[in-house]
């Protein structure tokens, strides 16, 4: 009799796993719906139009008509179970869509036949390849008016290399497929079968010096004997597959079935993750070994969390076997929570099942501890591992956000708290420099959808505008102040008289406060209060209302009053004696510089320098990523940088990408400089 580990390990071998990646449109979530139906694993073909796909089941995509969030399914084809992850093709949604690659071995880039390759689909190849994974490219919508295949083949093997071959080939004018890999004979809309099968079996056999020398003794080699070539020509990327099907007429689904199952590499066959242990530079790579039979290793690339239901961890299984009861620990946490329930998802509909062996996706449900790219394991030497980070693009398109009713803001921060757990590229932050809540995401749609959700699903209103920047003052000459405050109300009165000099500093120095008074003119228990006034002028500026940085402030004179005297007067007479010093010292607003790098195809280039430079950049240099990319360095004033995503993705047709870190702050031009101060209205606290 079988044993059990025997059994398991049958199982994994017996699953595959892929990721439906590319551009809004190219009918990702169409595809994954008839390749549910054809498959049985539902019973009639649901529509993006009317809203009924197992995949976009969130109303706000079922109103948008686009998948606005990774969505995890699966289908059982020929004794093989089928794990899918249908992802957003918008650049404002890599955040959902990046993490699926961490739970497959093959990712499909799905390619619109109509619209031809576009900007996503080589930005996801080109993620996928860094990933070490197996890629197919899947030519959708094939049966479009006046398409051309061979054509849109041709494009792709310039953009994507020459390894990207056809496994099957359109027929009939594009309403059916022939696969040209076990099959040598016939013709398809291509030509001759033979050419396509010819050019794949010599693909393959270039990876393995035995078959090469039996294909040129014997003019071919039976494909069923290339399985472990064809697995290592995946891994390698010397062979991208190149699939035709039409989601809407069924054209060549039941073939990219077979070739899923049949082709593509199970969790023993692909590239093991990435894992690595400890931190930082000091971090060793490990591997995890897909065995049922070791301790488990599982990463959690999903997480979502609902109001009603609370939060699901959403984690692919790369080592051991997880079941109902099990004791996982969740990163480096020393106490463990029970698998109370183990699920399958189907969309929005969660299958129970008893276990979970290595390629399988599967949820654990209301495990408060549970986070975004944690490492569940069930053994203590395994409390510092992770994978490898993900290049998420960084978010810098900002909203300040405040509740419409006073009193929420801690309500407010936990529910924004709770969209940023469920999208490693929402970012929350609250700004000291301007006391603002900013949500940070990767474009205006983003943050958008977001803003609709927190009022739809948690039924709470904000209210947004654009971030403030984070203006400051200074001064760049010497110069005095002086001031005598005198009030007399009828009782005890106030008098305090102050006399100093303020200096610049240089940038970034900060504050200086000196006490250089002689005599006992102001006694020393009334120079902190002084002080006190002085830096109430820092916090709340002089001329513009920002705060004042690097100025040296000496306090040299005055008088006191041994009966009005008092703290409250000091700190008065010090707060106008500073104001009325910078004043005098030629006072100047600041503005950050924010150090950018934007990658841009070349093509993009000098568009992208030439509208740098109107939004009074600087330059600091280009350098090649590599693929057709190039990385422009340079700086640029914060403030031009309002709605700059947008501005980038119509200069390079999406393609653009950017991220900010401050650099220093300058002077802004006299003009700005002009109209700061003319929106300021002087504090007066008297």
């Amino acid at each position: 009799m079988p044993s059990r580990s025997n059994g398991l390990a049958a199982e994994m071998e017996a699953v595959r796993t892929l990721a439906l990646v590319g551009a809004a449109a190219a009918g990702k979530t169409s595809l994954a719906e008839a390749l549910l139906f054809k498959a049985g694993a539902v019973g009639a073909c649901g529509s993006v139009e009317r809203g009924s796909t197992v995949s976009d089941h969130d109303p706000l995509e079922r109103r948008m008509l686009h998948s606005l969030n990774a969505s995890v399914m699966h289908l059982t084809h020929a004794a093989t179970r089928i794990h899918l992850i249908d992802t957003p093709g918008g650049p404002d949604f890599l955040g959902q869509s990046l993490p699926a690659l961490e739970a497959v071995e093959t990712v499909a880039v799905v390619i619109n036949a109509a619209t031809g390759i576009e900007p996503m689909a080589v930005r996801m190849m080109n993620y996928a390849a860094s990933r070490h994974l197996a890629r197919v490219i899947v030519v959708n919508k094939i049966d479009s008016q006046g398409v051309s295949l061979s054509g849109l083949l041709a494009d792709i093997q310039a953009t994507f290399g020459r390894e990207c071959l056809p496994l099957n080939v359109p027929d009939g004018v594009n309403r059916q497929v022939i696969d040209c890999f076990f099959n040598r004979f016939g013709r398809s809309d291509f030509g001759p079968v033979e050419a396509a099968h010819r050019a794949l079996v010599e693909q393959v056999v270039e990876v393995d010096a035995a078959f090469v020398d039996r294909y040129l003794e014997e003019g071919d080699v039976d494909p069923s004997e290339l399985h472990a070539p064809l697995e290592q020509a995946l891994r390698e990327g010397h062979l991208i597959p190149v699939c035709f099907t039409s989601s809407r007429s069924g054209a060549g689904v039941a073939e990219l079935l077979d070739v899923i199952v049949k082709l593509l590499p199970d969790p023993t066959e692909a590239n093991p993750p990435e894992f690595l242990v400890g931190e930082g530079a000091q971090a060793q790579p490990m591997q995890a070994r897909p065995d049922p039979s070791l301790h488990v290793l599982a990463h959690v690339f999903k997480v979502t969390i609902d109001p009603y239901v609370g939060k699901m961890g959403i984690f692919r299984v790369h080592q051991g076997t997880v079941t109902r009861d099990s004791q996982l620990y969740i990163g480096d946490g020393r106490k463990p929570f029970k698998v109370g329930h183990l699920f399958m998802l189907q969309g929005k509909d969660h299958i129970e099942v008893s276990h979970a062996v290595p390629g399988d996706i599967v949820a654990v449900a209301k495990v408060d501890e549970i986070h975004f790219d944690a490492v569940l394991h069930d053994a203590a030497e395994d409390s510092h591992v992770h994978l490898a980070p993900l290049p998420f693009p960084v978010p810098v398109y900002g909203l300040a956000v405040e509740p419409k009713r006073h009193g929420d803001e801690q309500r407010a921060w936990e529910i924004l708290g709770k969209l940023a757990a469920e999208d490693p590229c929402l970012r929350i932050e609250h700004v000291a420099a301007t006391n603002e809540t900013v949500l940070y995401g990767l474009g205006e749609l983003h943050l958008r959808l977001v803003l609709e959700r927190l009022r739809e699903v948690y039924r709470f209103e904000v209210q947004t505008r654009p971030p403030r920047i984070a203006y400051r003052e200074t001064v760049t000459a010497p110069a005095e102040g002086h001031h005598r405050h005198k009030k007399q109300t009828g009782g005890a009165g106030q008098f305090a008289e102050v006399f100093l000099r303020i200096e610049p500093l240089a940038r970034g120095a900060g504050f200086e406060f000196a006490d250089e008074v002689r005599g006992g003119a102001i006694p020393n228990q009334f120079i902190p209060a002084v002080e006190k006034g002085v830096r109430e002028v820092l916090a709340y500026g002089a001329i513009a209302g920002y705060p004042v940085v690097d100025v040296r402030v000496v306090v040299y004179d005055g008088k006191h009053h041994s009966v009005d005297s008092k703290d409250i007067a000091f700190a008065t007479a010090g707060r106008k004696a500073f104001m009325a010093a910078i004043r005098e010292a030629q006072p100047a607003v600041l503005e950050p510089i924010v150090q950018i790098e934007i990658a841009v195809p070349e093509h993009a280039v000098g568009d992208v320098t030439s509208d740098l430079s109107a939004r009074r950049g600087l330059v600091t240099g280009t350098s090649g990523l590599g693929a057709g990319t190039v990385a422009i360095g340079g700086q640029v004033p914060e403030v031009e940088l309002a709605n700059y995503q947008s501005r980038l993705n119509a200069m390079t047709s999406g393609q653009g990408r950017y991220t900010i870190a401050l650099s220093h702050y300058e002077a802004v031009p006299p003009t700005v400089q002009r109209t700061l101060m003319g929106q300021y209205r002087v504090r007066d606290d008297d």
